[in-house]
């Protein structure tokens, strides 16, 4: 029969009675934004990757290349994310010299989002697809389980409150191309600021119609590593010795070799 099947509900609720421990959500860190203008398209991303409670990686890309013309943006898990862009970009590629035409963004929609679905949220991908093709502009999201949404401006990730806050306050009709990136940085740099598990840089992909998608890596850099204002290195002396004791660990004991007798 088609549809969802629960013929496991059972025994992981018997499991369960029986001590078994169940899986929980993984809680991950990321901000990620999108955002429509006249004539194209704009997401950013932050670069802080987290290990639980542990910064892992201080500059990761979280900006993934579909096709020439479609980026993708991706919260999530992070080899989940890498992983499911490179099939997508791998399938597109091939669907490309299939039909002999430019890919849509809408079909890396419908790809992405059964492919998810398959795994009922196993996949631990959230993601944020633009970018141009024949139809215009597109911006759409994807969450683990499947499900989508289209707007003229998204955000997912820890720090998507934050981000959103930024994006409804400020977006408006017909934004040109540098007012939305402005934008979009500025909501990046709000998850940044109030979301422990987003930090580190802004990364920018900026896509317009009839032109070549732009990677702007590091586009704003609001943590660089400031000049100490004094050396912590201490000479050698700074601190007084009190006393001093010296114990041997290992007893030596010399003996003389001696000659071996073998038989002729």
């Amino acid at each position: 029969m088609p549809g969802l099947g629960f013929d496991n509900y059972k025994r992981n609720q018997y499991l369960a009675d029986h001590g078994v421990p169940m899986p929980t959500a993984t809680s991950t860190g990321t901000t990620i934004v999108g955002c429509r203008f006249n004539g194209g398209v704009v997401i950013a991303a932050d670069t802080r990757a987290t290990a639980g409670d542990i910064v892992a990686d201080k500059n990761c890309e979280k900006l993934h290349r579909i096709s020439p013309n479609i980026w993708c943006a991706g919260a999530g898990t992070a080899a989940d994310t890498e992983m499911v862009t490179q099939l997508e970009s791998s399938n597109v590629e091939l669907h490309a010299l299939s039909t002999g035409r430019q890919p849509r963004v809408v079909a890396v929609l419908t790809h992405l989002k059964q492919h998810l679905f398959k795994y009922q949220g196993h996949i631990g991908a959230y993601l944020i697809v633009a970018g141009v093709d024949p139809t215009g502009p597109k911006l759409f999201s994807i969450h683990a389980h499947g499900s989508t949404d289209v707007g003229f401006y998204l955000s997912l990730g820890s720090g998507s409150m934050a981000a959103m806050a930024v994006l409804e306050s400020r977006w408006k009709k017909d934004l040109t191309k540098e007012e939305a990136m402005q934008l979009c940085a500025d909501a990046i740099e709000s998850g940044i600021w109030n979301d422990l598990g987003s930090g580190s840089n802004v990364d920018m992909c900026v896509m317009e119609q009839d032109k070549p998608a732009k990677m702007y890596r590091n586009y704003r850099k609001p943590n660089e590593r400031a000049q100490k204002e004094k050396s912590y290195r201490f000479p050698r002396g700074t601190t007084a010795v009190l006393a001093q004791s010296v114990r041997s660990l290992v007893d030596v004991i010399e003996t003389t070799p001696q000659s071996m007798e073998v038989d002729a």
